[in-house]
């Protein structure tokens, strides 16, 4: 017989008995309250985010309501009085920014400084290269109908900006800018500050290419045999390579391969890599140590592409969406098989990716000079439903090779105006502004034309917000590779459908 548990024992077993349940109690509470403080911040932040897009939207249509009035006479009429651009152009409430709300860049001793600003007016800047009339004006009459329409947004600017400064005061941030980026290059934005003159193109931002085009795989291909040292070529291929990665979005996955007698993917990928900041750094300082030797061989520029490509299928490491393959030659075969096998090998790929993967793949063909390849060039992207453009080495007119290679998106534009994607919407990865150099992002959506069929792309609005309400929120730093994850999965949540 067991001898009998002594009663201080028992007290003992009891209370450690009863303590382990309280503490099971409040381990199980603390749990479920941290469970809920998440689900509360994780519903802030979703609340953030829908109340931007849903502000983008409501500019993107009433940008396309404004453009039925383009034609008016008093649009026309008011035109020339009431435009401000941001080298010529004094601003009539113009005031100094106060703390570090905004900077100029560059000052007479090459620092940063407070600049003014006028929260009441918009600004049009320009490319330089279209800003060909006195004082930096247009000449040309479809963006001089540009910058007179999207005057008549003003109204509709000037209470977006007072409702977002009501909101984001609440986080301690001053409202941030509002802007248009027309197909043309021209470009409208609230509120009107002091950047630089002239050179920027929103056409070559992401977060334009991104909701013009959606979500996609994209290979450039280029040409690196020996003839494209001659009349500045390989120079013209960096930049207009350079040009396009960083038109890309955190959404858009991308390989580079270059060929000439053989054929090789940038920096050893055997898939296509997120286009995130840092891989698109790698990549631009690659391109630019490219040399150019050797023999053109079409057939091995092809192969090893699709290899690229069937291996990234193969581990599901796409975007989902469309494949743009963007082919650059100043130059016809001389070495490895000819026309007809090229062609036919291009052909055989469209067909099995779409057979087999659901997948449209588009080639878009730029033949670089008088002596460049137009038979192939031309032939696999008509069979793919993409584009072939001759381009010559003068960057004459706008017809140069950055300019031809950077403007792929438009053909992608004319599918994402369809019905199938309404209200679609792009996020880009967390950045740093330019003027104020704090963290934030932007999310934009594509504007159309939708009197005619297909729809034509007018531009695209955009919207910016930082990334302090963000961290502040859900207790993340803004440039975390957790806070990258949140936007990526955002920026690819919605695989336009483009036929």
């Amino acid at each position: 017989m067991a001898a009998p548990v002594p009663s201080s024992r028992k007290s003992r077993f009891y209370t450690t008995a009863v303590l382990l349940i309280v503490f099971a109690i409040d381990l199980n509470t603390f749990l479920c309250s941290a469970a809920d403080t998440d689900k509360e911040k994780e519903i802030a932040f979703q609340a953030i985010l829908q109340r931007m897009e849903q502000k983008v939207l409501a500019l993107r249509d009433e940008f396309e309501r404004v453009y039925q009035f383009r034609c008016d006479t008093n649009t026309l009429d008011q035109c020339g009085r009431n435009n401000y651009n941001d080298c010529y152009s004094s601003y009539p409430d113009a005031e100094c920014a106060a703390g570090d709300e905004y900077f100029e860049i560059k000052c007479e001793n090459g620092e940063t400084c407070p600049a003014s600003w006028d929260i009441k007016r918009t600004k049009v800047t320009i490319p330089d290269s279209l800003s060909l009339g006195p004082d930096g004006n247009p000449t040309d009459p479809e963006i001089i109908e540009s910058v007179c329409y999207t005057r008549l947004l003003e109204p509709f600017l000037l209470d977006n900006y007072e409702d977002d400064e009501s909101f984001w005061s609440q986080y301690g941030l001053p409202a941030s800018w509002t802007y248009f980026g027309a197909h043309n290059g021209m470009f409208r934005m609230l509120p009107a500050s002091r950047e630089e003159c002239y050179g920027f193109d929103p056409r070559r931002r992401p977060w334009f290419v991104a909701a013009s085009s959606g979500p996609k795989d994209l290979v450039l291909v280029l040409d690196t045999s020996g003839s494209m040292n001659d009349y500045g070529r390989l120079d013209l291929l960096k930049e207009a390579a350079i040009t396009v990665i960083e038109t890309l979005s955190v959404a858009d996955k991308v390989a580079i391969v270059t060929f000439s007698t053989d054929a090789s993917v940038l920096n050893g990928q055997n898939m296509l890599i997120r286009a995130t900041k840092e891989n698109k750094d790698k990549l631009i300082d690659t391109v630019n140590q490219i040399n150019a030797n050797g023999s053109t061989n079409f057939h091995a520029a092809f192969t090893e592409t699709f290899s690229l490509l069937d291996l990234t299928f193969q581990n599901e490491s796409t975007t989902g969406c469309n494949v743009a393959v963007l082919f650059m030659t100043d130059g016809k075969i001389t070495i490895g098989p000819g026309h007809e096998e090229v062609i036919e090998l291009v052909n055989n790929k469209v067909k099995e990716y779409k057979t087999e993967h659901d997948r449209t793949m588009t080639v878009f063909s730029f033949s670089l000079g008088r002596d460049a390849d137009e038979i192939v060039s031309k032939s696999i992207a008509c069979s793919s439903n993409g584009i072939w453009i001759p381009v010559e080495e003068s960057k004459a007119y706008g017809n140069d090779i950055t300019t031809a290679m950077a403007s792929y998106y438009k053909l992608y534009a004319l599918g994402l105006g369809d019905s199938a994607n309404e209200d679609f919407v792009a996020w880009v990865q967390p950045y740093e502004f330019y003027s104020r150099k704090r963290m934030g992002t932007t999310v934009s959506a594509p504007v159309y034309d939708r009197s005619v069929t297909p729809h034509l792309l007018l531009g695209v609005v955009g919207t910016d917000a930082y990334m302090d309400a963000f961290a502040e929120i859900i207790g993340e730093d803004a440039s975390s590779s957790d806070m990258l994850q949140r936007f990526i999965s955002l920026s690819t949540a919605r695989c336009p459908k483009i036929e």
